[in-house]
């Protein structure tokens, strides 16, 4: 049986792709975006297997109509591919609070909009599974891009816990965790002002990224969609030794400083509350 998807940032990138793709093997797609003019294309090659939606994800009412219209002309919905965004540069210190609000509404609040109006849908059904698009910038994080970080590091804390949630009602919540990539992502990223002082740390930090080819994320992602037990969390492309290296420095400086951690945890004693099975 076909798969039924809502896709949100269908208009290019890996939205459109990821929709092109769940088409082309006789799946249905809700496909939103901001700009319906650029879901044209779909809808004259694939008919009535597309449902465009004209959605801008900060709208919280807007994403709750949208998610009903899709249900409503679908019959149900398989597949949530939560990939509206983009990207914002600035130093921590050059981001105003206007930019960093733009950037979470977006990419945090536009993904929790979503998730909140297909919950009851997949819980009544109980069946289906929420792909977030973290990126690699979800659990990794350079100089430069701390607004686009917080916002992407905010979906996989919110979804770690969704996914424990949502499991027995026989929803999966999968991270999809891109590396760089050839889309159109770069053309779309905003940025702040800059101050000065930072001009060297700019240069010295300017990427110097290997570039992967969108095309084949194609597969990868109807891997995830179709698979019986779906991973919480896939990097894709080449950025694994990175990360696997972050991350062993990350485990050696805990280890390091256990003797402080215990020692701040102190004495407990019968009268303490403690629970053994809930940690932070």
């Amino acid at each position: 049986m076909y798969k039924t998807w809502f896709i949100t940032g269908s208009s290019r990138g890996f939205g459109r792709l990821w929709a092109e793709a769940a088409l082309e093997r006789g799946d249905r797609v809700a496909a939103a975006a901001r700009d319906m003019s650029a879901l044209d294309p779909l809808v004259e090659r694939f008919g009535d297997a597309v449902v465009p939606i004209r959605l801008d994800v900060t709208d919280r009412a807007a994403v709750h109509d949208a998610v009903a219209h899709a249900a409503d002309t679908l019959g149900r919905l398989d597949v949530i591919v939560n990939n509206a965004g983009y990207g914002h540069i600035g130093m921590v210190e050059e981001v105003s609070e206007a930019e960093l609000r733009a950037q979470m509404e977006t990419n945090f609040f536009g993904a929790v909009w979503v998730t909140h109006a297909v919950l009851p849908v997949l819980r009544a059904q109980r069946a289906g599974r929420i792909l977030q698009v973290t990126s690699e910038g979800g659990v990794r994080a350079y100089p430069g891009f701390g607004a686009y970080h917080a916002s992407k590091w905010a979906v996989e804390g919110l979804s770690e816990s969704l996914a424990q949630e949502v499991a027995a009602f026989g929803i999966h919540v999968t991270h999809v965790e891109p590396g760089p990539y050839t889309t159109e992502f770069a053309g779309n990223l905003r940025t702040s002002d800059e101050l000065p002082d930072y001009a060297d740390i700019r240069t010295a930090i300017a990427p110097n990224f290997e570039l992967g080819d969108p095309q084949a994320t194609r597969e990868a992602i109807l891997a995830i969609a179709d698979a019986e037990h779906p991973p919480l969390r896939v990097i894709l492309g080449r950025t694994f030794t990175e990360i696997e290296e972050i991350y062993s420095e990350r485990l050696r400086t805990w280890r390091e400083w256990q003797p402080v951690a215990l020692a701040a945890f102190g004495h407990p004693t019968q009268d303490s509350a403690f629970t053994p099975s809930l940690h932070v």
